[in-house]
């Protein structure tokens, strides 16, 4: 099978992820770019960020239309994970690879066990939320975005801020985006050597899956949603783990 045909598939994937869950995109996005289209893993994590970025930034959109982003938090919760982000997004690049993999793969799998025990929220989004929580949380989120844990932002926005789901999709997408560009900045020296032919298509075929994943967001329960996006994970993290142990 052709690199650009891997790219255009794995970037469907990763957009319909975003698109329906508000996040996954890194995690799923890494492991495409190291054990299908070559990628080492530095590079991956540098790549995943561009992907990631456009493509939020694009669902984002969509979501904001039917009025499921809440700004006030998103950005509060945003901006609070700026440093953090940038200062994980220096240290990957400086990581050994085989360090950097493992560490991905168990943020993976943990994150994937605490959503199949959760619950979906029934908290209104009208409660109001503490700036203090709000805060913290999002400088815990933006430190592991920067090393590509991004798809963490919804279980904090449900469990910890008590978001309902269809809201902390849509916010997580802001936050995601604000996250990985401020990761991708502190990343540009080691933008130089990637190969731009792949990541254009995937991100490409990526934004294009946004679009059905918010279609098929309207159609499918949250539960189930997430349930099977913590199953996939659960099965990268395992394959990442066995792979660095060979």
């Amino acid at each position: 099978m052709s690199t650009l045909v891997l790219a255009l598939a794995a970037g469907a994937v990763i957009g319909l992820a975003l698109g329906a869950l508000g996040g996954g995109g890194s995690v799923l996005a890494v492991p495409a770019l190291i054990y299908l289209l070559g990628f080492t893993p530095v590079a991956a994590t540098t790549a995943s960020l561009v992907i990631v970025a456009v493509t939020s930034a694009t669902a984002m959109s969509v979501h904001a239309r039917d009025g499921n982003v809440r700004w006030g938090t998103g950005l509060l919760f945003a901006a609070a994970g700026i440093g953090p982000a940038m200062l994980g997004g220096a240290l990957a690049g400086r990581v050994p690879a085989a360090v950097l993999t493992a560490a991905f793969a168990m943020v993976a799998g943990a994150a994937a066990l605490r959503m199949l025990r959760g619950r979906p929220s029934a908290v209104d989004t009208a409660v109001p939320v503490r700036s203090g929580r709000a805060a913290a949380a999002g400088a815990g989120l933006g430190a592991v975005t920067g090393v590509g844990g991004g798809f963490l932002a919804v279980p904090a926005l449900v469990n910890v801020l008590g978001m309902r789901m269809r809201y902390a999709v849509g916010t997580s997408l802001l936050v995601i985006t604000v996250n990985s560009l401020a990761a991708l900045a502190m990343r540009t020296g080691t933008a130089d050597g990637l190969d731009w032919a792949v990541i254009g298509p995937f991100a490409g075929a990526a934004i294009l899956g946004a679009w059905d994943g918010k279609r098929l967001a309207t159609k499918v329960s949250g539960h189930t949603l997430q349930r099977v996006f913590a199953l996939a994970l659960l099965a990268v993290a395992a394959f990442m783990l066995i792979d660095t142990a060979a």
